[in-house]
């Protein structure tokens, strides 16, 4: 259950940034033929948002459920917004703006509710005013939306989020990598019947195992031009870790994979694992790579002993990067 939507979704689902923009070419072709391979897997819950592409991705998204029955379909689309404010201040989060932001989303979606919106990692200060979620529960009231949530860059910031009565779901990095979350955010969420989509799984594919340090991405990829948080928060481009940490600490990551697994179904699955998480929703650029994390949700729980060497390789490689900075 996705937390106050009350939506059945599958733990695996579809992230769709990369539909849009900032992975490197994908063309629509071909992510038609993701979202075919994704949803042909099992896969019902579709993450999206407005500056995808400038809207590509919720075009795309929209046109293929329409194709696959729309409402009748069984899947859930979840958009974002915001991140359309220019400057991007608090100020701008009103009521007269998540409409229009609302309204452009509808059309490229084809829809006249939204399954879930989500604030698309707001500045801090959004996340403790009064209006934001009274302008929230307008749009539900008035129909456009059925249920809203929150992405969030920050543990904080999520428990702000959490602690408000008509939230239903909170988006936040949660990994491998980032293993922040655990302490606070799941078990709040749970006690509030909030709802957990946890990003960016597999650390910007650092957690697939296929990356070595001399692996290099197309200039329009965010792996390329964020590095550095250029563009926007650093946390979303390989979890904040650095390149050449991440591919050392991703190899020890790659000996624990289970035989006739793959290290991206390996770290799926603890993310699976983790009592309160109620969709993980990775990219892909191919629909093989749709289909093997959709396959993840079949893996058998991670043994002890192997979520215990995951959490050693995060202390001693990764913790001192990131843990004190989201």
């Amino acid at each position: 259950m996705l937390g106050r939507t009350g939506r059945s979704v599958g733990v695996v689902g579809l992230g769709c940034w990369q539909l849009g923009a900032d992975w490197g070419d994908v063309t629509e072709d071909t992510a038609v033929e993701i979202l075919a391979a994704a949803v042909d897997s099992g896969v019902t819950f579709l993450d999206t948002a407005d500056v995808y592409g400038d809207g590509r991705s919720e075009r795309l998204v929209g046109t293929f459920v329409a194709a696959r029955g729309g409402a009748a379909s069984g899947l859930t689309v979840a958009t974002k917004m915001g991140r359309r404010a220019d400057p991007h201040v608090a100020d701008a989060y009103t009521l007269d703006a998540f409409r229009a932001w609302n309204d452009r989303s509808r059309e490229n979606l084809g829809v006249e509710t939204i399954d879930l919106v989500q604030l698309h990692c707001p500045p801090t200060e959004v996340f403790g005013r009064d209006a934001t979620y009274d302008a929230l529960d307008t749009l539900v009231d008035e129909g456009r939306i059925a249920a809203y949530g929150v992405s969030v860059e920050t543990v904080d910031e999520a428990l702000a989020a959490i602690a408000r009565p008509n939230v239903a779901s909170v988006q936040i990095i949660l990994n491998a990598f980032r293993r922040k979350p655990l302490e606070q955010v799941l078990p709040a969420a749970a006690a509030a019947g909030v709802g957990i989509i946890a990003r960016v799984p597999l650390a910007s594919g650092l957690l697939s195992g296929k990356y070595d340090e001399h692996t290099t991405f197309a200039a329009d990829d965010h792996r390329t031009y964020n590095r550095q948080g250029e563009a926007f928060d650093v946390g979303e481009t390989f979890s904040g870790v650095p390149f050449d940490v991440g591919v050392a600490a991703a190899r020890e990551v790659a000996a624990l994979t289970p035989e006739g697994a793959t290290t991206a179904q390996l770290a799926l699955r603890w993310i699976i694992d983790q009592p309160g998480v109620s969709v993980v929703i990775p990219g892909a650029r191919t629909p093989d790579q749709a289909r093997g994390n959709a396959d993840a949700a079949a893996l058998a729980p991670l043994p002890a002993a192997t979520q215990d060497a995951l959490a050693s390789i995060y202390d001693e490689r990764i913790r001192a990067h990131v843990h004190d900075r989201w």
